[in-house]
């Protein structure tokens, strides 16, 4: 008898969009920078001023340093960075533009910027259109009632598979034993994606963020995974 598919989640991976209130200035941002970095989902390659030789994703970027550094050491990827937080899409676009540039002042050829929830744009995605996922410091929801908001779920691999182009990578990074556990249940009895790399150390290639740093000032062990999309 075969097994029951894993039941469907949310649409929403996030628990709030905003922490404390937004100053004059990210109000700006968001109203006049945020939309010069918007995309279609449909055709993702024509937001870019130069058309890329990969797509990649962050889900998730936070403050945006591991985005930030990933453009820069990769001019040739385009990244798509993905955040609903309010305060972190500031965070970076504050750092791509100078105060009173919002409107004008440019912006990176190789970024564009998806402010809903992931798994939405996933599905929107041309088949194969992804080379690179990143999955760095996830929000862990840590209560099993919450498990369903995990990014890292049965149900996503799918959408996840379709999305990643055969060969593709799939990065994962944190530091909550319980999402390590999670992902650990969830990825290693599934057949959609390889695993390649499992270390308590950061590859090279990989940037440092700011939540990883956290972890380690407070003696948590961050793990990190990097999978790769079956043929």
């Amino acid at each position: 008898m075969s097994e029951s598919p894993p039941p469907p989640v949310p649409d929403r991976l996030y628990g709030r969009r905003r922490g404390h209130p937004l100053r004059a200035r990210q109000q700006v941002l968001l109203e006049e920078t945020a939309p010069r970095l918007a995309l279609d989902p449909a055709d993702p390659l024509a937001g870019f001023p130069v058309r890329p030789q990969e797509l990649w994703l962050e889900v998730g970027f936070g403050g945006g340093e591991h985005a930030l550094a990933q453009i820069a050491a990769h001019p040739e990827a385009g990244l798509i960075a993905c955040e609903v937080f309010e305060n972190g899409i500031c965070s970076l676009l504050t750092r791509l533009v100078p105060e009173g540039g919002e409107a004008t002042a440019p912006l990176p050829p190789n970024l564009r910027l998806w402010t809903e929830d992931a798994r939405r744009l996933l599905r929107e995605l041309p088949e194969g259109a992804l080379s690179r996922l990143f999955l760095m410091f996830p929000d862990p929801w840590p209560k099993a009632r919450h498990a369903k908001r995990r990014f890292v779920h049965p149900s996503i691999l799918p959408v996840l598979a379709r999305a990643l182009r055969p060969g593709g990578e799939w990065r994962i990074a944190t530091d909550d034993p319980t999402y390590q556990a999670w992902v650990g249940e969830v990825l290693e009895g599934q057949d959609l994606f390889e695993r390649v790399l499992f270390t308590d150390s950061r590859p090279e290639d990989w940037p440092g963020t700011r939540y990883e740093a956290k972890a380690l000032r407070e003696g948590r062990q961050p793990l990190y995974w990097s999978w790769r999309r079956r043929s």
